[in-house]
């Protein structure tokens, strides 16, 4: 530990210091003096590294008040320095050497997204003493624990509040301030894509296209937005967050996940009249038969706190034992809120450095096992495009019974329009709801149900919450 804080980028024994001058004098006081700027540097200047790098210039002084040193933007990596136009940015700090920049500062703020080089370079950083900053959380979902073990080992530290929830402090209460609690659950709406998707689509009526193209006009959506829609994005942060609150490793390969692209007006419509929304969930439990992690689309009722989270905005209900149960709300995702998030970690790293020392680690020291889906029991709401017809009704309860699949009701007044496919003028929906089952036979009924000759096209197949 005290080899990599002195011999590496944070490693500035050559200061002048009061006492003998060795390696463990200088630990003790503190690497830096007062004068002594922190390099900070970064890997990436897009939508969040350009607001992070305008913070770090404009509020410089400011943040010297807050850390009792300065920060100094030591460079900036990037792909093509030419394209960079923030006049915010200096020029000469513009480079397209990500491993300088990685090895050369005492913080790193990685902001690149991706695998690979971002891990390598994350870890190059590491070793050379320096303490990381990042919002990537397909890197953090993949090899989180990998990436905390080395910062250990290195006795620097690892921060990570931007990479779920933007500005939402939720990544620090469940690092620090639950950590004498029990953690049971977390509930979250972590996707703000998604999120606007599925709320114009209840608000206004609009198909999924159409609301997905109004996301995209917005700067809501990505002009690819599979991550987002599959529920690929909800998933990474599922793990992050399932692996701090259990305390066990959990990786983006732990976490089944389904999107929103099959969810249409009528599913929105029958929700409505239930008194209830649809929301893309972000579900994490460690319950008797190990941990779970999912991300699904979901039936919420109306009076529950997650069903009044609208727009881009994020949310996350956490229960815990002595705790109870707790809401986190705000912005969770956009330029702004995320370098928020990003230089309140900065900052924070920055005061253990002037203090020589680091935060809490990260304790991953149970192993619970990964709950199967098989095990895994809720109420759903199926929905069927069927062709009209004598003995429908009769055919699907029977397969129902026949799996031991109770069933709680039956809907068929919502007439489909004459897009829907198979359209003959005979086409009816019918939606059927479960009492709790298992989700393995539940599939299995569906599957079965699907096989007669008078449902057309994929059913809808909807939790409730």
């Amino acid at each position: 530990m005290g080899q990599a804080r002195v011999a590496g980028a944070r490693g500035l024994v050559q200061q002048q210091t009061e006492g003998d001058g060795s390696e463990t004098e200088v630990l003790r006081k503190g690497i830096h003096s007062s004068a002594t700027p922190i390099r900070v540097g970064l890997l990436g200047v897009g939508t969040v590294g350009s607001e992070v790098a305008r913070i770090l210039t404009e509020q410089k002084e400011e943040l010297q008040q807050r850390i009792g040193q300065p920060l100094e933007i030591s460079g900036i990596a990037c792909r093509d320095p030419e394209k960079v136009t923030f006049p915010w940015v200096d020029k000469s700090l513009l480079t397209t050497d990500t491993k300088y920049v990685a090895t050369h500062s005492d913080i790193l703020v990685e902001l690149m997204g991706g695998l690979e080089p971002a891990r390598s370079l994350v870890l190059k950083a590491l070793d050379s003493g320096a303490s990381v900053v990042t919002a990537n959380k397909a890197l953090l979902a993949k090899y989180g624990p990998e990436i905390y073990r080395a910062a250990e080992e290195d006795g620097v530290d690892i921060y990570f509040e931007a990479a779920v929830g933007g500005a939402i402090p939720l990544i620090r209460p469940l690092r620090e301030s639950l950590v004498g609690d029990k953690v049971t659950s977390v509930i979250g709406i972590l996707n703000g894509t998604t999120n606007y998707i599925l709320d114009e689509m209840t608000t206004k009526g609009l198909d999924f296209d159409v609301a997905l193209k109004d996301a995209q006009t917005k700067g809501y959506a990505e002009a690819d937005p599979t991550g987002d829609v599959e529920g690929e994005d909800a998933a990474n942060k599922a793990a992050i967050v399932a692996s701090l609150a259990f305390h066990t490793p959990v990786s983006i390969d732990d976490v089944t996940m389904e999107g929103i692209t099959s969810i249409t007006a009528d599913d929105i419509a029958l929700a409505q009249a239930e008194h209830k929304v649809i929301k893309l969930l972000a579900v994490v439990v460690n319950g008797e038969d190990g941990v779970s992690a999912r991300v699904y689309p979901a039936l919420i009722p109306d009076d529950h706190p997650l069903a009044s989270v609208h727009g881009s905005y994020n949310a996350a209900f956490v229960h815990a034992q002595a705790a109870d149960d707790l809401m986190f709300y705000g912005r969770g995702a956009g330029g702004a809120p995320t370098a928020s998030a990003v230089m309140g970690d900065v900052v924070t790293v920055a005061r253990h450095i002037v203090q020589g020392g680091t935060g809490p680690q990260i304790s991953m020291y149970r192993k619970f096992p990964k709950a199967p889906l098989s095990v895994s029991r809720a109420a759903f709401a199926v929905r069927f495009r069927v062709c009209d017809r004598p003995g429908i009704l009769a055919a699907i309860s029977k397969t129902f019974a026949d799996h031991n699949v109770s069933i709680n009701g039956i809907n068929q007044d919502l007439k489909p329009t004459p897009h829907d496919p198979g359209y003959s003028g005979e086409l009816q929906t019918l939606r059927v709801v479960t009492h709790l089952c298992n989700e393995n036979t539940l599939r299995e009924t569906v599957d079965d149900v699907c096989k007669f000759d008078f449902v057309i096209g994929e059913p809808s197949i909807l939790r409730e919450m």
